[in-house]
């Protein structure tokens, strides 16, 4: 098994900055040329902000007069950010379900799908809505009919014991 290191590149600020000449941008995106360290130091300084290394590798090295705090807010925004976990949503029905509240429960689930969360569908059987069950499959037909614009079946309709499921995943 390999263990993986992500290494954490410093982003030099202000003094870290060592090399000399740097190309420097303002704070408007205009380009200020190629000048030394010191001079863009000044500058920063007189702005009220922080000189940013931006492009450590280029040559000569690109330096950005900004916020740093504002700067790292933004980075960190971007990285946590970009990722949506899966969820599992469920959605309850019985056979003798009205056809509003099913239909309110199908917007539900279209809802879930959309968000790109999966959603099992259960039709509960109670007492006597056991001999039925014929019913309970016709509503969870209709269900997933009504759903299948939106999800591919990831499981089939099973019964298990006083319960029938099925699992949809977003398309």
């Amino acid at each position: 098994m390999r263990v993986l290191t992500i290494e954490r590149i410093q982003t030099r600020v202000n003094s870290q900055i060592r090399i000399s000449p740097i190309r420097v941008i303002d704070q408007e995106g205009a380009q200020l040329g190629v000048i030394t360290t010191d001079e863009a130091l000044n500058r920063a300084r007189d702005a009220g902000l922080d000189l940013v290394e931006v492009a450590p590798n280029e040559k000569p090295p690109v330096c950005r007069i900004m916020d740093f705090g504002k700067y790292k807010y933004e980075k960190s925004k971007k990285v946590g950010g970009q990722s949506h976990q899966t969820k599992t949503k469920e959605i309850r029905l019985r056979p003798k379900t009205g056809e509003h509240d099913i239909n309110v429960k199908v917007n539900q689930a279209i809802n879930f799908l959309k968000h790109k969360d999966k959603v099992q569908v259960m039709v509960i059987f109670h007492g006597r809505e056991m001999a039925h069950i014929d019913e309970g499959r016709r509503v969870m037909e209709n269900v997933l009919k009504t759903l299948s614009e939106y999800a591919k079946i990831e499981q089939q309709p099973l019964q298990q014991g006083k319960r029938m499921l099925a699992m949809l995943a977003p398309k």
